[in-house]
């Protein structure tokens, strides 16, 4: 959520930032609404007064010479009447509220000034590459084909299970699903100073508004059934960040910033892509990913998010994968980042450069909405945290790219160096690996 503050005093300039995100901002709406919940404010306050002088006429009725039962009755009838008058404002100051907190949950986050001018992807900027796509002396397959070579992908069993868009995994491809997630979980944890955590796959409706999927985005959330508003997690940056949700982090215990990392299932309809992907693991309903999150000081975000981009391209390069980074342009931008890169990973079946990771600063956005705070030493006040948070990596995404750039011409699939202590010593899969 934007602060309040900053649009009530310049909301033409915040206006004119969103458009770079290609998003209208109403301000004649906001200051309509801003305006009569002032109003009714100074009202309230106006007759709250007036109760407090008619509390005290009684004596000075009884002076003037009316019998004190009078004097009770006519002060008891301007109360009346006074109170009356505040609810009725009470009522009209809560609509007011109500209305300007659904418009401004309703407006994204404004994106940094470095953030490139664009409608969509392909006004996206690329900032580096890194490692030089294999060539192949042999036609190269697509890691469905491939997967179904060595008899391990299985997508028609899933879809018997469930439907389109999921996966069903067996014997060595499981094993490497497997050892990506415990690879990534050891790096981030051992070399990169993040504290695994576990949580909820299931959340509330304020975890899915502190982050900024709710109200706007909830058709491409799955909603379980029944009284209550849980949904299953889109992915783990929902519960990990909800973690300092309505909490004040003192300076001690924030130190250089508070960093977790965790491995969960992740949900989503893709109610919007419909006729994308339908082929494979790349755009999936159920899928895993090992999630970085982070809380740092307003002044640390924009570093913070250079290292934590950092650290996702570490596992790439670990497991020599070739990939680009690119900054997104504002219409490309999410809702509650206000900068963000993306990695793209070199699959060789597609010939391009497919996302695998976006890592974001949300600024003090997502800490609004949440309350999340440290306590500022120098002041002794509670100010807003900054969150970030990035994929280090999507682990199916990452299957896909191994499958497509280590295999070999006779369909067995190199295993990366990197990745072979997990699995055992193996360093290829091969038809038939079931084992």
């Amino acid at each position: 959520m934007l602060d309040i503050k900053q649009l009530r005093q310049d909301p033409d300039a915040v206006a004119a930032a969103l458009k770079k995100k290609g998003y209208d901002f109403d301000v004649a709406l906001f200051q309509q609404l801003d305006t009569r919940r002032k109003q009714a404010d100074v009202e309230s306050q106006e007759l709250l007064a007036q109760r407090k002088q008619a509390s005290k006429q009684i004596g000075e009725l009884v002076k003037a010479g009316m019998s004190v039962d009078d004097a009770k009755a006519k002060v008891n009838e301007t109360l009346a009447s006074i109170e009356d008058s505040l609810e009725s404002l009470k009522q009209q100051a809560k609509a007011a509220n109500d209305a300007l907190d659904e418009l401004l949950m309703a407006v994204p986050n404004v994106p940094a000034e470095e953030v490139p001018e664009g409608a969509d992807e392909d006004a996206n900027v690329e900032i580096s590459r890194w490692g030089e796509p294999a060539t192949f002396d042999f036609e190269v397959k697509d890691h469905v084909d491939v997967g179904s070579d060595i008899g391990g992908l299985d997508f028609d069993t899933a879809s018997k299970i469930t439907g389109s868009r999921f996966a069903v995994m067996r014997g060595g491809i499981a094993r490497l699903h497997r050892a990506l997630t415990q690879f990534m979980l050891n790096t981030h944890t051992g070399e990169h100073g993040y504290q695994e955590v576990y949580v909820p796959y299931i959340v509330n409706s304020d975890s899915l508004r502190g982050t900024g999927q709710l109200p706007k985005f909830e058709e491409d959330l799955f909603r379980l059934g029944g009284d209550a508003e849980y949904y299953l997690i889109p992915t783990a940056e929902v519960p990990v960040t909800n973690i300092m949700r309505d909490s004040i982090i003192e300076a001690s215990e924030l130190g250089e910033g508070i960093k977790f990392v965790a491995h969960t299932p992740c949900f989503r309809s893709e109610a919007g892509s419909y006729g994308r992907d339908t082929r494979g693991m790349i755009r999936q309903h159920q899928f895993e990913k090992v999630e970085l999150v982070q809380f740092v000081r307003p002044e640390q975000s924009d570093t913070a998010l250079e290292t934590l981009t950092g650290h996702a391209e570490a596992i790439l390069q670990q497991l020599e994968l070739p990939y680009r980074k690119v900054l997104l342009c504002g219409g490309d931008l999410g809702f509650s980042s206000r900068k963000t890169y993306d990695l793209e990973v070199w699959l060789p079946a597609q010939n391009t450069y497919r996302e695998i990771s976006s890592c974001s600063n949300f600024g003090d956005f997502q800490a609004r909405r949440m309350l999340a705070r440290w306590r500022n030493p120098e002041t002794g006040k509670p100010e807003l945290l900054h969150t970030l948070n990035g994929s280090g990596l999507a682990v199916g995404r990452t299957l896909v790219a191994i499958l497509e750039n280590y295999q070999q011409a006779d369909g067995s699939v190199t295993i990366p160096v990197a990745l072979q202590p997990y699995m055992g010593g193996t360093t290829s899969l091969s038809a038939g690996d079931l084992g």
